[in-house]
């Protein structure tokens, strides 16, 4: 049954269904996944518990062949302890988080679920918001996870600001994959500046790329959406 958000118990949490699709960017772009996707607060969502969703989880690995599974959506780590009840036991597809990184202490006991961190950024993030997203980098190169930051730079940001993030994530963690999606507009101009900017990055931090982004949304909702939720 769907129903706006409100209060949940610990052991529950409002999804926005749960469609596969094509990872739209990141090292794993192109990679056909199942989205966890959070609702947001204007969202109609459904509620699951912990137990059904691993229940369809397996029921929709069992159907057809993904990659991946993708925890995205709204604020994924303030529902911490859902997903560690999710996948307290071994997940049958390589889990990614995609989010902002602004909660490195809830990630630390998640950690042992996932395959890839993901930490989206705009580029327009604060020092406090960078900083925090820097400690998430850090904590999964520790933890020995394979961590990501993708930016999806707004036209405003300069590629100063681009560079700085490159280093500041480098001091992090110098074995993180950077991805830059560009806004393309398929000009000459803009082809030389970011292979001028490509090549300022790789005198930072050695794994950097600029890459075209699929078309958003790419994914499509199944009959997974509400089947066994409750």
């Amino acid at each position: 049954m769907s129903r706006p958000i409100g209060k949940l118990p610990s052991s529950s949490a409002a999804l926005a269904g749960i469609p596969a699709g094509v990872q739209t960017c990141g090292p794993w772009s192109g990679r056909r996944q199942l989205f966890i996707r959070f609702a947001v607060e204007a969202e109609t969502a459904t509620i699951y518990s912990a137990d059904a969703l691993r229940g369809e989880l397996t029921r929709l690995t069992a159907r057809s062949r993904y990659h991946s599974i993708a925890i995205t959506g709204r604020d994924a780590l303030a529902e911490e302890q859902f997903l560690r009840d999710v996948f307290e036991a071994a997940s049958p597809l390589p889990v990614m988080l995609d989010h902002d990184g602004q909660r490195p202490a809830e990630l630390q006991g998640l950690l042992h679920a996932l395959s890839l961190v993901q930490v989206t950024l705009e580029g327009t993030e604060g020092a406090p918001a960078l900083e925090r997203a820097s400690q998430t980098i850090a904590l999964s190169a520790r933890k020995h996870v394979t961590h990501t930051v993708v930016v999806l730079p707004l036209p405003s940001v300069s590629d100063g600001v681009l560079l700085r993030i490159v280093e500041q994530i480098h001091g992090a963690s110098a074995d993180t994959v950077i991805v830059v999606h560009p806004v393309s507009d398929r000009s000459p101009d803009h082809d030389r500046r970011w292979a001028s900017w490509l090549e300022q990055a790789m005198a930072v931090h050695a794994d950097v790329r600029v890459l075209s982004r699929w078309p958003v949304p790419a994914a499509r909702p199944e009959d997974a959406g509400t089947r066994n939720a409750r």
